[in-house]
């Protein structure tokens, strides 16, 4: 088992920047690929980005593609998204995730390990 506790979101204005923090522990962390995922009111839960296990590779989905960075420290045992240019309809439940090294790490899915997410809500 690998616990996830995100922190970070808040309620920033349109054009603001914001960074999500999401601390794990129990097991290795280099031994998952990392990913964030987010869930606004009344949709469904959707990806945002991926990370490898090594911090190597990135991926992205295209709504935040240029303006939000995934990262990890891997002796912090942390995974990161920098949120710059925030907009209002990146107001949302954001939650951590992670799969096994194993799994292919460009993908949104086969995540199996949840955090309990963080709201940020972006004001126009």
């Amino acid at each position: 088992q690998v616990q996830l506790v995100e922190s970070g979101g808040g309620l920033v204005q349109s054009g603001d920047s914001l960074r999500l923090s999401c601390a794990a522990s129990g097991r290795t962390f280099s031994n998952f690929n990392m990913g964030w995922f987010r869930q606004a009111p009344g949709k469904e839960r959707s990806f945002v980005a991926a990370i490898s296990w090594s911090g190597g590779g990135t991926y992205y989905a295209d709504s935040v593609k240029g303006r939000f960075t995934i990262s990890r420290d891997n002796a912090q045992n942390t995974v990161y998204l920098q949120m710059n240019n925030l907009k209002p309809e990146d107001t949302a439940v954001y939650y951590c995730a992670g799969k096994s090294k194993f799994l292919p790490w460009y993908t949104g899915s086969g995540f199996n390990y949840w955090g309990q997410g963080t709201q940020v809500t972006v004001s126009s």
